[in-house]
């Protein structure tokens, strides 16, 4: 399939764009690279990041604040960094503060409480947005505002169903909702209207969907361009960013790259045909500075092609999957849990873990969000002591959503019912719902070793902690007493005897810095990881193809970072020229060796891990 090269061009720009897409796509090398582009045809761009481990200072090799700063050596290109945990904060004070020395502190204590929860970060966020979009005087200087994530479609929903607000707030007699108390909604509203209004004009916004030639982010980018559009956010454009060619047909790393990037355009072929599509060539990694950035988009300057240094690089200490599963199997039961950020792996590396553990006589059961089933049908019934099961968010939400609706619903009119639904599409029902059966799953470890490839975000797990805030979530909400599981479940995450988590990521900065923070959110609800697995290296791969050489090269940045600076202990997996399809496969991916510290050529490997390579193992 043969798509355009991504050129935003001046003149036909509109105002506003918004780069959004799943984790790891490149949103924000895309966005800067069209902020560079457009600075440099003469205009005022203005570049804003809301991303809470936003790298836009790293790209940019400037240090940003929540101000606009002048990029050097890009005229009229100004960042900043919207962090949204700070304007969480910041809106929780805003709504607070004046009550202070009004209210008890226990009543203060509580409504802090209410607004601790993912929503109120997001609609803190919407807050900065709508600040630079709906207030005219805040960007007028600038002749283009580029963002690189964008609302929800969740929240362009609620903020979209104002006219059910008065409804609401008249028969909701707890006054808030899942963002907290609604009066502060309700003083943003013609804000909040506004901006809405300004993202689903095609004349003044633009929404770029960013994807990689892969299934899932694919998927991703489809579901929210159906999202938007519902909501009326239809003048949309596609990226397919890190799209790759090899001219090296003997390599069967790079074909199998390239195939497999071509597999997944053709499954969404009529997707893509759907809205204007565009493509980036994968590029070296680490696409840094404005020199990068010129590269990223243009190709100009790309030294690619160049041989690959030869300078000996020692790797750091890591091991193979299978080391770690020798003391995981020791304590004989518990609970295992991979965790990491979408597309590095999290289910196949745990499906490698419990085939590992059943292999050495162990009672596994494997627990997978996958939505297609893909661990049931390849290993359903073909190993011994294995059983599975399956946690679906979009099930479990439903029938978390019916108990609620039952419960507060039928006391509502048309439009109070509205809103309350919507409250239930928010990021925090999933968080519960999925929680529940999460914490069901859990307590089956008790007697056998859980492998989990799920878990609770470190934002739920905080919230679990000694605050109780999550029961009283509960009660707004109207809920029962939850089930014991429920009740004992933060104290065994926290026990290392019984809870072992991997974070899982790929040699890459976004999957390793978020990785990191999760790990700090994890420490702050006092869990700490058992290891780090780095998924995916192309450490040693063979590979003939220049770019592909590069992009190992890069790597050994990211395996020092994690092994020096982050993990206590880290396993290393290669990257796969086939799918670890079925337990053998799973197997062999466990017991792949690991580089040796003896010193190692930041070129070719030799004939042996080709081979391999070759075959898939």
């Amino acid at each position: 399939m043969q798509l355009p090269t991504y050129q935003p061009v001046p003149g036909t720009a509109t105002r506003y764009l918004f780069f959004t897409g799943k984790g790891g796509v490149g949103k924000t090398s895309l966005s800067c690279a069209a902020a560079v582009k457009l600075a440099e045809a003469g205009r005022r761009v203005l570049l804003v990041s809301t991303d809470p481990a936003s790298n836009l200072d790293e790209v940019l090799e400037t240090t940003l604040t929540n101000h606009p700063t002048p990029i050097p050596g890009a005229p009229r290109l100004d960042a900043l960094n919207i962090n949204p945990v700070a304007a969480a904060a910041a809106y929780r004070e805003r709504l607070i503060g004046p009550m202070r020395g009004l209210l008890p502190e226990a009543t203060l204590r509580n409504m802090e409480e209410q607004l601790s929860g993912a929503c109120t970060v997001e609609i803190a966020a919407f807050d900065e947005f709508s600040g630079l979009i709906g207030n005219p005087a805040a960007a007028r200087e600038y002749d283009h505002v580029i963002f690189d994530t964008a609302p929800t479609g969740h929240t362009l929903r609620l903020m979209s169903l104002a006219k059910a607000w008065d409804q609401f707030l008249d028969n909701n007699t707890s006054g808030t909702s899942c963002l907290g108390p609604l009066a502060g909604l309700e003083k943003q509203r013609v804000i909040y209207e506004t901006t809405v209004q300004t993202l689903a004009d095609a004349s003044l916004t633009t929404l770029i969907l960013v994807s990689r030639p892969q299934p899932s982010a694919l998927r991703e980018a489809q579901r929210t361009a159906g999202e938007l559009s519902a909501l009326g956010v239809c003048n949309q454009q596609l990226i397919i960013n890190g799209l790759f060619e090899t001219a090296c047909p003997d390599d069967p790393t790079a074909q199998a790259m390239q195939e497999r990037g071509r597999l997944a355009l053709t499954q969404s072929s009529a997707f893509i045909q759907s809205l204007p599509s565009f493509a980036v060539p994968l590029r070296p990694i680490n696409i840094l500075g404005l020199g990068g950035l010129r590269v990223l988009l243009d190709g100009e300057g790309d030294s690619s092609a160049a041989e690959p240094s030869s300078q000996t690089w020692i790797p750091p200490e890591m091991e193979s999957l299978a080391g770690l599963v020798a003391d995981l199997e020791k304590q004989g039961h518990g609970v295992i849990m991979t965790m990491g950020k979408g597309g590095v792996g999290k289910t196949t590396v745990a499906a490698a873990l419990a085939v590992s553990l059943a292999r050495r006589g162990h009672a596994v059961h494997l627990s997978t969000t996958d939505p297609a089933a893909h661990l049931a049908q390849t290993l359903a019934g073909k190993v011994e002591g294995l059983t599975l099961g399956k946690i679906d968010p979009a099930a479990e939400t439903a029938a978390y959503t019916r108990e609620v609706l039952a419960s507060q619903g039928h006391q509502m009119d048309e439009a109070g019912r509205a809103l309350l639904e919507e409250d239930l599409r928010s990021p925090c029902t999933e968080e519960i719902a999925v929680f529940r059966a999460f914490a069901r799953e859990v307590g089956q470890g008790t007697g056998r070793f859980v492998v989990l490839d799920t878990a609770p975000t470190g934002h739920t797990l905080l919230l679990l902690d000694a605050s109780e805030a999550y029961q009283r979530e509960l009660e707004r909400q109207a809920r029962t007493t939850q089930p014991e599981e429920v009740l004992h479940l933060l104290a065994r995450l926290r026990d290392p005897d019984f809870t072992r988590i991997l974070l899982v990521t790929l040699p890459e900065a976004t999957p390793v810095h978020e990785a990191a923070a999760l790990q700090e959110d994890l420490r702050r609800a006092r869990i700490e990881p058992f290891a780090w697995v780095i998924n995916q290296s192309l450490l040693q791969s063979g590979s003939c193809d220049p770019l592909l050489q590069r992009r190992e090269q890069a790597e050994h940045r990211y395996l020092n970072e994690v092994v020096q600076s982050y993990a206590h202990r880290t396993a290393w997996l290669p990257w796969q020229a086939a799918e670890p399809v079925g337990p053998d496969a799973l197997a062999r991916l466990a017991e792949s060796p690991v580089p040796g510290r003896s010193g190692l050529e930041s070129g070719p490997a030799g004939p042996s891990l080709k081979a391999s390579l070759a075959t898939g193992s």
